[in-house]
């Protein structure tokens, strides 16, 4: 019997080749693999073939997180030494630890939350300045407190050495740029990204990584499942940094979830609700949306941060279907998938989309297990 709390069960083998750089230049041309949990038989289809698999009545659930110009670039102030950083979230005056000090700055005022790289060792109190595309400065983060778990910093922004009421996604229309994952051309992104690397649906701004099932949806395959009778559902779940890293505890058991902020609204949970009662399958586009859904109590509203780490043998409650991608050896992705399509059933199929020459990661294509 193979150990489902290894972590080496969930490695594989992948050609560098089979990585996509570049979506489709036609979204719904990227393959579908149809994986059937009851028959446990496989189909090869295209995207654009989603509508065969799904019915009137089902619903559709979608994550419209936005992603944000999250990649930042500076000069320590002191120093004049360059210093790359990640935006992550921002960071009311609620969320603050209970012994923030209150002075010199008021808690009140917004600050972020941020990862960054530099020589040296930044100190509480240093400054650095962020520049835009054309190296000029525009603002200044003031560095507070570190977080010793992940290396993260609190920081404040500055703008003419006084706190600043602008708004955290205003500063990063300004000076920010499209952070795609490390393993699509070694982290560089390009003017093509802004759009590629961004659902057709996305509305909230908050993530720093999109939710890449999303990305295979067009804007004509959404109407056509829409007159075919399928419900939109939007949930929300801000896709944080912790999607990038593979888990490194040997049993997932002593693994700790990184935390992302979701939300299920009122209305979301009852029509998801009503389409339980008609018999309609609830069909989740990508991990996220799983997440989101399965934070809840039995569909109930849900808003607040998720550490949910889905792994066997965990019980679904709120997704019948999932549409993903396919995802990195050794990820928490990865083990909720195969948790979701069963672990046999889904390593025979990993094993045949590389066979295939299928594409993988975020702008790879696709899986649909039902």
């Amino acid at each position: 019997m193979p150990d489902l709390q290894s972590l080496s069960h969930y490695d594989y083998p992948l050609p560098e080749h089979l990585i996509a750089s570049r979506p489709m230049e036609n979204r719904l041309e990227a393959r579908l693999m149809v994986v059937h949990r009851q028959t446990q038989t496989i189909e090869h289809a295209h995207v654009g073939d989603l509508p065969q698999w799904l019915e009137g009545g089902d619903c559709l659930v979608l994550n419209d997180t936005k992603v944000v110009p999250a990649r930042l670039k500076g000069v320590r102030t002191l120093t004049g030494g360059a210093w790359e950083g990640l935006f992550l979230e921002p960071v009311a005056g609620r969320d603050l630890p209970e012994d923030w000090p209150s002075q010199p700055f008021d808690r009140t005022w917004q600050r972020w939350n941020i990862l960054g790289t530099t020589r040296g060792k930044l100190q509480p109190g240093e400054t650095v300045t962020l520049v835009d595309a054309y190296a000029r400065p525009y603002i200044r983060l003031r560095m507070e407190k570190k977080n010793r778990q992940d290396g993260s910093w609190i920081c404040l922004p500055l703008l003419d050495g006084e706190p600043t009421d602008e708004s955290c996604w205003e500063i990063l229309r300004q000076v920010g740029s499209v952070p795609i994952p490390p393993y699509i051309r070694k982290g560089v992104s390009d003017a093509s990204d802004v759009q590629n690397y961004q659902t057709v649906y996305a509305s909230q701004p908050g993530a720093v990584a999109a939710p890449t099932a999303g990305l295979h949806f067009t804007p004509e395959l959404l109407e056509t499942l829409e007159k075919q009778g399928v419900e939109k559902i939007f949930v929300t779940l801000h896709v944080g940094l912790g999607t990038f890293r593979p888990i490194s505890a040997e049993n997932l058991e002593h693994h700790t979830m990184h935390r992302e902020w979701g939300s299920l609204s009122p209305l979301a949970a009852q029509e998801l609700r009503e389409c339980r009662q008609r018999g309609g399958k609830i069909v989740a586009v990508g991990t996220t949306s799983v997440r989101v859904l399965e934070s809840s109590s039995q569909l109930q509203p849900f808003e607040g941060y998720t550490d949910l780490f889905i792994r066997p043998p965990y019980t679904f409650h709120a997704v019948d279907a999932l549409m993903t991608n396919f995802h990195l050896p050794k990820s928490s992705l990865l083990v909720l998938v195969r948790t979701f399509g069963g672990d046999e059933l889904l390593r025979r199929a990993y094993a045949e989309a590389i066979e295939k020459g299928y594409r993988f990661y975020s702008y790879g294509d696709a899986m649909l297990i039902l």
